[in-house]
């Protein structure tokens, strides 16, 4: 089963993702536990579902279910959630931004992977710190008690030129690091205006002739005076 990374994002990165791309509304309700086994209640635009997740990793066994009783399910578990999920492609990599509502305000990103191509996936300039190991940002825990107080993430230029770029569908494979979607149109735009030469104002060129003049003039009268006279 792929690995789920998370990162947290900045609330206005969110924002942006929900204005440009439709999200979609998913329900989860989440039943008491056993240990290395639980069960939840799933209900997306298109599809219900119960599903049983074991082991560490959590694989996932999921069994359709009719709308109907997927309600009933839902409205009898004990943890019942609500998010918005936006979901974005960089070749056949899925992005999935995850905008909790219930039970409280939370952004996430979340980027499945196989596990030998972990490494090969840097973080995009968007993405905020990784809590893939961190207990309390897993579903199932955010549904029991709440959304951790999370650290602020800074939005850079970068960062947003980066989500821009996926927005417009300008990156069509994943960035290797330092080429996360930063584009060096203005470095390069910089060097050629600090390369090419200053245009001098008509004024100051015609003080400059003037000048010129003068000084010739005083250097053509102290030759003649330096001549020796003719007797």
């Amino acid at each position: 089963m792929p690995m789920q990374r998370l990162f947290l994002i900045a609330p206005s990165v969110a924002r942006l993702i929900r204005k440009e791309r439709a999200g979609e509304r998913v329900l989860e309700g989440y039943f008491p536990g056993q240990p290395h086994r639980s069960a939840f209640v799933q209900i997306e635009q298109t599809r219900s579902s119960l599903i049983l997740e074991a082991g560490d990793r959590i694989s996932e066994e999921r069994a359709d279910l009719p709308l109907a009783h997927a309600q009933a399910l839902l409205a009898v578990s004990q943890s019942p959630m609500e998010y918005l999920r936006t979901k974005l492609l960089i070749g056949s990599h899925e992005i999935q931004a995850l905008h909790f509502v219930k039970p409280g305000p939370l952004d996430l990103v979340m980027v499945a992977v196989p596990s030998e191509d972990e490494q090969d996936l840097p973080p995009l300039p968007w993405f905020g710190p990784e809590v893939s190991t961190e207990p309390a940002y897993q579903r199932r825990r955010l549904a029991r008690e709440g959304a951790p107080d999370a650290s602020e993430v800074e939005v850079t230029n970068a960062a947003l030129t980066s989500l821009l770029d996926l927005l417009e569908d300008r990156l069509t494979s994943w960035p290797l690091p330092g080429q996360a979607g930063i584009s060096d149109e203005p470095a390069a735009e910089a060097a050629s205006l600090s390369a090419a030469p200053v245009p001098v104002p008509e004024h100051e060129a015609d003080e400059e002739i003037d000048d010129l003049g003068i000084e010739d003039a005083v250097i053509r009268e102290l030759a003649r005076a330096l001549q020796p006279r003719q007797g």
